[in-house]
């Protein structure tokens, strides 16, 4: 008797050895750094991980994901090679991937490990799924709905096609998704209004350019930040005389183009005001696409601000959680162009939209039909 619990012991000193190990080892990958800092010692922890059989490693691998973006990759490709050898249960996956605070990544690999391993246990999650908060989850789900109403469609089903579309445009959150999905609906007679599907601010007041010489227009507190005053004059850049202006887009994705207001100009900071008539009191996120410098303001307090330029832009590529109150609701963004030349920073423009925390519209009461074509003109006294 005394030799089995002698065994017993030391074999529960050894996994309990094997799990330290792999969180030392886990620990180790997490502390690389940028310009192959801690690789080599993390190449030999890679190589520790990648060894291990037993199930549970693969989610405690999966577990540190998004703790430090320039180790995911090392997690992910490990935590693939212990899924080779040791299937995780199904009924596992499906925890972590439903699991919503759980690093997007680490989800997305659990989601299409689900699909190669059990495609119909995956399949009764993608209704649910495609609202994820999670962009490379709901990714996957929308595209799932798209493939079926493609197949619909050449099944000649086209009204359970055109519902299937219908059903991944509400969920799509990328571009590319959102521009299929709206010709399909269109060659079926559909008529998409993008602008307000994904609740996209398009009528605004602009007042530039300002000055944004040695980029210092960022941090330089022009009149709008201290005061919106629509009939007010201010003194810009080259101490011109500027005046807010009246700006409706018509683009499908709300894009608000500087350039269309005051040309292709450089070294400029210019203004957008809205204002958000809210049906009640609500937590929002203000959902920003922009790739100049920023700052934002709700109800006149600072929420957030990027100073950085040309970095590229997409929907959604910026989500800031600001609260409205019931009625009236005032959004003012401030946005500068540098000093570069290359024709890829000639953009000066930003999209917006107001959102739940899954992206879905919040759309204001005061909101109007969707413009047909752009509008840039003087603000008249009576519309100040």
């Amino acid at each position: 008797m005394k030799r089995i619990l002698l065994i017993l012991s030391a074999a529960a000193l050894g996994l309990a050895g094997a799990k330290a190990d792999l969180a030392g080892d886990i620990e180790t990958i997490l502390t690389i750094g940028g310009e192959g800092a801690g690789n080599e010692a993390a190449s030999k922890a890679w190589q520790a991980i990648a060894d291990a059989t037993e199930e549970a490693a693969f989610f405690e691998v999966l577990q540190a994901v998004g703790k430090n973006n320039l180790a995911d990759n090392w997690l992910l490709s490990a935590a693939s090679v212990v899924a080779e050898k040791n299937a995780p249960d199904v009924e596992a996956l499906k925890t972590f991937l439903l699991e919503t605070s759980n690093a997007p990544l680490a989800r997305e690999m659990v989601l299409d490990l689900l699909r190669s391993t059990d495609g119909e246990a995956a399949t009764k999650l993608f209704a649910q799924l495609r609202n994820d908060p999670a962009e490379p989850v709901r990714r996957v789900a929308v595209q799932f709905y798209i493939d079926e109403a493609t197949r619909s469609e050449e099944a000649g089903q086209k009204n359970v096609a055109a519902e299937q579309y219908r059903e991944a445009l509400q969920a799509a959150r990328d571009a590319d998704q959102i521009k299929t999905i709206s010709a399909k609906l269109e060659e079926f007679g559909e008529k998409v209004d993008l602008p307000k599907q994904f609740g996209f601010l398009m009528r605004w007041k602009t007042i530039g350019p300002f000055d944004n010489l040695g980029r210092a227009g960022f941090d330089t507190v022009f009149p709008p930040e201290e005061r919106v005053a629509l009939d007010a004059t201010h003194i810009g850049k080259d101490d011109a005389e500027i005046q807010w202006k009246e700006f409706e887009t018509a683009n499908p994705f709300g894009m608000v183009d500087f350039n269309k207001a005051y040309g292709m100009l450089k070294e400029v900071t210019a203004y957008a005001y809205t204002e958000f008539d809210s049906a009640e009191d609500q937590e929002v996120e203000i959902r920003l696409g922009c790739k100049n410098a920023w700052k934002v303001w709700v109800n006149g307090e600072l929420v957030f601000g990027r100073d950085e330029y040309h970095r590229g832009m997409r929907i959604d590529q910026y989500r800031l959680k600001a609260n409205f109150k019931k009625g009236l609701n005032t959004i003012l963004i401030k946005c500068c162009q540098n000093e570069q030349k290359e024709r890829w920073t000639v953009e000066w423009q930003f999209q917006m939209r107001v959102t739940d925390h899954t992206g879905t519209a919040i759309l204001a009461t005061n909101r109007g039909p969707t413009p047909e074509t752009d509008k840039v003109a003087d603000l008249k006294p009576n519309e100040a």
